[in-house]
């Protein structure tokens, strides 16, 4: 019998390593791409007055939601933010205000605290490492997003969006059955609708304003 590869052989391990660079750099090329990617995601993807939004409290260099936050709060959204409950489990998703009290999770992350109302949203905004043109997201390795989403997806309509800078965008990537394709990324140059096709896969659309 093989031994399990090694985390220096594994792929995906190799494509994190290498997209982690790709992120900082982009971030120190584009202080202004949150700003940007905001004003696409508004202007091509509908949020309904009341509507639930999960979005991502950044950490290191993922691109930075407080514009969209603030964007989403004005036309009328409910904003959440994503716990990690346990190891193999689904997110769990808490309501947020900005000015509400935060404390670190399970990675260091900011999160709402335990009283905080337990919610579920229509719309889940995802950090990520790299995307493809056809919807494939490689994110951190706990497939805590892959799970949440198919979850959803399962009881019913559930939009899964990527936000990230343009420069994460790769051709192919060595993905698996069990990650969950995206239905949208929204970066600085574009919000990108993917649809899927006779074949199984998909194709994207930009929106740009």
């Amino acid at each position: 019998m093989l031994p399990p590869i090694t985390p220096f052989l594994d792929p995906k391990h190799i494509w994190r390593e290498r997209m982690k660079g790709e992120r900082r750099a982009a971030a120190k090329a584009r202080p202004d791409a949150a700003v940007h990617a905001a004003r696409n995601f508004l202007g091509a993807i509908p949020i309904t007055d009341g509507e639930i939004v999960s979005l991502y409290y950044p950490i290191k260099t993922e691109l930075n939601t407080e514009p969209l936050v603030a964007s989403l709060i004005e036309h009328g959204a409910k904003i959440a933010l994503p716990v990690v409950t346990g190891k193999d489990q689904p997110l769990e998703f808490r309501r947020y205000t900005p000015g509400d009290e935060l404390v670190r999770g399970s990675y260091g992350e900011l999160i709402p605290t335990a009283d905080a109302t337990a919610v579920s949203p229509s719309v889940i905004v995802a950090p990520l490492l790299a995307f493809t043109r056809n919807g494939g997201r490689l994110g951190y390795g706990g497939g805590y997003y892959d799970r949440t989403i198919a979850a959803l997806r399962e009881e019913g309509a559930v939009l899964a969006v990527g936000f990230a800078y343009g420069a994460q965008e790769v051709d192919a990537l060595p993905l698996s059955p069990l990650d969950q394709p995206l239905d949208w990324v929204v970066t600085e140059r574009a919000a990108t609708r993917f649809v899927k096709t006779g074949l199984g896969l998909s194709s994207g659309a930009d929106f740009c304003v």
